[in-house]
């Protein structure tokens, strides 16, 4: 039982680094060379978890070679436009200026129904606010609304709205975060004379957030 324990947690290290190695994709965004992959790497780590007497390197020498394996393809996709049309494939337009592609549809096997699924999935309640709907290698449709349906926007105005930047967290859970204080070129003492404001010290913070507008934002812990 405890041989069993101490393989499963091996795998699942084995399995984590791997995956993490793959790059950040979503199950929904993962090309089908990339789905391949993870699928026989679950049922590799699998056998020799449950198997206590298949040695663990035939789990983890196959695992290895799949991210070899992916890591080489995805270099291949990178040099190669035509490598990876034909590995990922490319996306397919199946509305096009406002008109459904019967075509398309039947070469995606796609009925219509699913259209409209995915359609009302992007936010969007009908065909026919639809100029171009993009089938993408990844399987997501990328839905563009007709001008007259798309939501406004402040250029639609000739508004030029003030620049945001990006917000930094600078405690969380009581922990300074002293990269994102030197990002924003500021140091403890600072930190320390803003988070007081609050009547607390940065140790006590749950959370302290610095946005674009120099606006900050403090939570003490157990509130």
């Amino acid at each position: 039982m405890l041989i069993t324990f101490v393989r499963a947690i091996i795998l699942y290290i084995i399995v984590l680094i791997v995956m993490r190695l793959m790059g950040k994709r979503e199950i929904g965004q993962l090309q089908p060379f990339e789905l391949a992959i993870s699928i026989m790497i679950a049922d590799l780590a699998s056998i020799p978890m449950t198997e206590t007497g298949i040695p663990i390197t035939r789990g983890i020498i196959p695992i290895l070679g799949l991210l070899v394996m992916h890591l080489l393809i995805s270099l291949i996709n990178l040099k190669s436009v035509k490598a990876r049309e034909i590995i990922c494939g490319k996306p397919r337009i199946l509305i096009y200026r406002g008109k459904i592609d019967e075509k398309a549809l039947i070469k995606e096997r796609f009925t219509i129904n699913e259209l409209e699924e995915r359609l009302r999935g992007n936010g969007v309640a009908s065909v026919g606010d639809v100029e171009y709907a993009i089938l993408e290698t990844s399987g997501d449709i990328t839905v563009i609304q007709k001008p007259n349906k798309r939501t406004t926007i402040p250029e639609d105005f000739n508004i030029m709205p003030e620049y945001e930047g990006i917000p930094y967290d600078l405690v969380v859970d009581g922990k300074i975060m002293n990269k994102n204080l030197k990002k924003i070129g500021k140091d403890y003492n600072w930190l320390q004379k803003e988070v007081g404001k609050f009547k607390i010290r940065p140790e006590e913070a749950l959370l302290v957030t610095f946005d674009g507008k120099g606006q900050i934002f403090c939570q003490k812990k157990g509130e």
